[in-house]
């Protein structure tokens, strides 16, 4: 109360003065009350009002609670946060993405940053006995005996990212980085634009809001879909069970970016929420999910087809084997999204606890798969947080074929995780639909920076496979990958994921049979 009536005084009595003044000697003091009367009412509304307690009581210095807590995020980054500290990701992986990008130097200098004996530390055993390797283009062959078309995948591609969360200019500047290097582009759930016919290669996502291919009611729509999946630009179909950052929830379009143009695209109403159900409608079990498979891969006249899904109970997925089994269809890939996953905009409890991590759901899958004799017939795509040749290596140890990457694209675009992509006002304009924004971002200089991003990520890939004595992606093992778990304790890969299913054999085709039955 003391500190509103000594500002209300203040300001009051300052008014006073440049009134008596002007009363006193010249009018021109009138002009300077453009400043002090307005503070004045400002200061009075406050004062009465009742829905902000700070601003009630301290009516103008109070703002700057609000300023500082705006601009939190920037001074957090620029100022305090060390080079190991930012989350999701920090400066020294955001750095990486940028100089690689930007085929900049990218090594370091007077040693490590990081305590190797932290707990959690994380390294790869190399060999006194270092190979060659000549092509750097690492690429798996996705489609099993089911499938028509089978496809060639890059070891790393662009993650599930829609028209709608991404600028026009950030999708073109995707794909066609993604035609540069020759590797796949994910469309996100929201459909494919004229954005993403750019002559990149498209995996196009299929959500639980059917977007693209739905009818009036908002159900699949065999014939939409066909139209579409038989266009020689799309590669491979993914049917999104769920993802990591919202697992069991829909995906979230705020009114503000769904445009006309998008919405047009996505088939539903301008300038509203867009909520996508937490289910699809076209099927409800895991028999029901393999008969989706397979009509999609019949519609798309045999196209590869896979789902994506963040594991959470693993009876679910258990079943979803023995649909496999029973009703003898294979999905030609499974994509996999750990808990730590990325999105434009999510409640905070799924984002911080739901869901399986990804090196644990990856583990698993990898394992039911084997057990159930599907490896053979699945490749495993995964994504959550792969930005660097280490992360791409570490999933391949673990039973992956390939891996996605939203934000480390992203920062290859220029952005700097300024956490503002729900708001629509993304200052690098990657994430929003706001014109003056995103014609920030050119999109003949950033598509080549993601090209750039690509092929030197697949080269420090190959460096470390070099070193390691890995000549061929097969050739990657968990037991050559370890982690501090404890002060005391360094396992391998293998000790803290397969340790009661025997050793795997070339991390994808299954166990040695005398330890594991």
């Amino acid at each position: 109360m003391r500190v509103r009536n000594l500002i209300l005084g203040t300001i009051i009595i300052i008014n006073l003065i440049i009134l008596s003044f002007g009363l006193i000697f010249t009018h021109s003091w009138f002009w300077l009350l453009i400043i002090p009367v307005p503070l004045l009412i400002i200061a009075l509304y406050h004062s009465f009002q009742t829905s902000h307690a700070i601003l009630r009581n301290y009516p103008l210095v109070g703002y700057f609670r609000y300023v500082f807590e705006s601009i939190r995020p920037e001074l957090r980054q620029y100022f305090w946060e060390s080079d190991t500290d930012g989350r999701p990701f920090n400066r020294r992986q955001r750095s990486i993405v940028y100089q690689r990008a930007k085929n900049e130097r990218e090594t370091v200098a007077f040693g490590m940053q990081t305590d190797p004996q932290t707990i959690g530390n994380e390294w790869a055993a190399h060999s006194v006995f270092p190979v060659h390797i000549e092509d750097h283009d690492l690429r798996t062959m996705v489609g099993n005996f089911q499938c028509k078309q089978p496809y060639s995948l890059s070891v790393y591609n662009i993650s599930a990212m829609s028209y709608g969360a991404l600028s026009r200019t950030a999708i073109t500047a995707l794909n066609k980085g993604a035609a540069l290097q020759n590797f796949a582009h994910n469309t996100g759930e929201g459909g494919i634009s004229q954005y993403h016919i750019n002559g990149g290669d498209l995996i196009w996502q299929i959500g639980t809001g059917y977007f693209g291919c739905r009818d009036d009611l908002g159900k699949f729509s065999a014939d939409l879909f066909r139209e579409k999946a038989t266009k020689p630009y799309v590669k491979m179909i993914e049917v999104k069970l769920s993802q990591g950052a919202k697992p069991g929830h829909g995906g979230i379009l705020p009114a503000a970016k769904n445009t006309p143009e998008v919405a047009a695209i996505r088939h539903v109403v301008p300038g509203t929420d867009v909520m996508s159900p937490p289910a699809h409608n076209a099927f409800s079990t895991a028999e029901g999910l393999m008969e989706f498979v397979q009509q999609l891969r019949d519609l798309s006249d045999g196209k590869p087809v896979g789902f994506k899904l963040c594991v959470g109970d693993k009876q679910e997925f258990i079943d979803i084997c023995h649909a496999m089994q029973q009703t003898q269809i294979f999905p030609d890939f499974i994509s996999i999204d750990g808990s730590e996953g990325g999105t434009g905009a999510a409640p905070l409890e799924f984002t911080d606890n739901l869901g399986m991590p990804l090196y644990d759901a990856l583990a698993f899958i990898t394992t039911t798969l084997i057990r159930f004799g599907l490896k053979k017939h699945i490749k495993l795509i995964v994504s959550s947080r792969i930005v660097t040749g280490f992360d791409i290596l570490k999933a391949v140890a673990l039973g992956a074929d390939a891996c996605y990457s939203a934000r480390g694209m992203m920062f290859a675009l220029g952005c700097i995780q300024a956490l503002k992509c729900n708001e629509d006002v993304c200052p690098v304009g990657v994430a929003t639909q706001r014109p003056h924004l995103y014609k920030g971002l050119d999109v003949e200089d950033k598509y080549v920076r993601v090209g750039q991003f690509h092929r030197n990520t697949l080269r420090a890939t190959v460096e470390i496979m070099e070193a390691c004595g890995f000549k061929t992606l097969e050739d990657v093992s968990a037991d050559k990958f370890f982690r501090k778990v404890d002060n005391q304790t360094t396992l391998s890969f293998q000790e803290i994921y397969f340790r009661n299913t025997g050793k795997l054999v070339n991390n994808r085709s299954g166990f040695e049979p005398e330890i594991f039955e």
